[in-house]
């Protein structure tokens, strides 16, 4: 088999998964294997007392991070996880939810299944042109039944920004949950409870720089989630019924312990750094790129002229983004092509057959890597 050296590939699907990482979630994580091998919350010992410790650490770096009760921090594998339980909890019994049309299938496929296995009713709300239009076609959904809108705070294919404060208010005029999908978001730009979620999932391993495995399911405490997993959680063991206790009643299972305290070192990264600072380097990458490829007639871009976090979607002519990306990939540069598990998204920019090919650059991405990515893809369209 041939070897493949990482390192000599230039990574901008961080949108996927940030890296690098941060050298000290590396140290950590290698530290968390050598010296934490304790379970936590399992046992009085100093084995699991030293690592149970480690994680409340974490726990209140996420806490504060998001401006959540320590207690209401529940660690998931990823967001996709932390979705499912937040959007289940809430709709397991039945009722009607609204999306927006930019949902990744993490939001969109769980809907589908409840609509199919507990006769949950879904209504998918378009995007406007405006932040006050698309809350408009919110509010127009909202019926007797309405329980909950679930909705991505940025789009993971354009990265386009839903007007989730707006929702938040809309949500809380009517008395209905609001979930959000922080994925693309977090770590970028400066969320929190505040701002009126109700629950808040992301993942770990993007724009928080922890290792994969590690996700976040944050609540404001307003509503008590039904569980969908349960099992052994160190709490009230003598009862079968599941604890009631956060949060352990969200963390059946021994957790990733590893990988948690890999998360723990790329939150101080990005506390250290500000997700300000951050996201203004990523800006101007994809602006740098932007305007090297904007010249060429046969290049569209998609949704490049909204309120974004640091993405670019982009076509060349009619040709399969899968082919793009697979052609960048032999010239050492990593960019997602195809469908990026956002179906509705796709289905609303119009590109469902073709799909895109997605640029989003990280924190430790250069313009130097930006422009050899342009000369390669100006290259390409030559001759194509």
């Amino acid at each position: 088999m041939r070897k493949i050296n990482t390192r000599s590939i230039i990574n901008f699907d961080n949108s996927a998964t940030t890296y690098p990482k941060p050298p000290a979630v590396a140290k950590a994580v290698a530290q968390a294997v050598e010296r934490y091998g304790g379970n936590p919350g399992r046992s009085g010992h100093k084995l699991s007392m030293r690592v149970s410790e480690k994680i409340f650490t974490v726990r209140q770096q996420a806490a504060e991070m998001f401006g959540a009760q320590t207690e209401n921090v529940a660690f998931t594998a990823n967001c996709t996880h932390a979705l499912n339980m937040a959007i289940k909890g809430v709709m397991q019994y039945g009722g009607h939810m609204i999306i927006s049309d930019h949902e990744h299938n993490a939001v969109a496929r769980p809907i589908y299944a409840l609509s199919k296995t507990r006769g949950v009713k879904y209504s998918i709300a378009r995007t406007g042109k405006t932040d006050s239009e698309t809350a408009e076609n919110f509010r127009r959904l909202i019926t007797p039944e309405t329980k909950c809108i679930c909705c991505t705070v940025a789009s993971n294919v354009t990265g386009r920004l839903m007007p989730y404060r707006e929702l938040a208010a809309l949500c809380k005029a009517h008395g209905i949950c609001f979930i959000a999908d922080g994925a693309q978001a977090c770590g970028l730009l400066e969320l929190s409870l505040s701002d009126g979620f109700n629950f808040l999932c992301t993942a770990g391993h993007k724009a928080l720089y922890g290792p994969t495995g590690t996700g976040l399911l944050i609540s404001d405490g307003e509503y008590s989630l039904s569980t969908i997993i349960e099992g052994g959680t160190g709490a009230t063991s003598a009862l079968l019924e599941q604890t009631p206790f956060l949060p352990e009643k969200l963390e059946s299972g021994t957790i990733n312990t590893v990988g948690i305290i890999g998360l723990g070192e790329g939150l101080t990264f990005v506390r250290q750094k500000t997700p300000a600072v951050i996201k203004a380097h990523e800006e101007k990458l994809c602006r740098q790129l932007y305007e090297q490829l904007s010249d060429i007639d046969k290049i569209k871009f998609y949704e490049a002229d909204q309120k974004k976090v640091p993405i670019l979607s982009f076509n060349i002519g009619d040709i399969p983004s899968a082919e793009i990306a697979s052609y960048l990939s032999e010239k050492g540069f990593a960019l997602r092509g195809g469908l990026q598990c956002a179906a509705v998204t796709h289905t609303t920019l119009g590109t469902i057959e073709q799909g895109t090919v997605r640029f989003s650059p990280s924190a430790f991405s250069t313009p130097q890597q930006v422009t050899a990515l342009s000369r390669t893809i100006k290259i390409f369209a030559a001759n194509n």
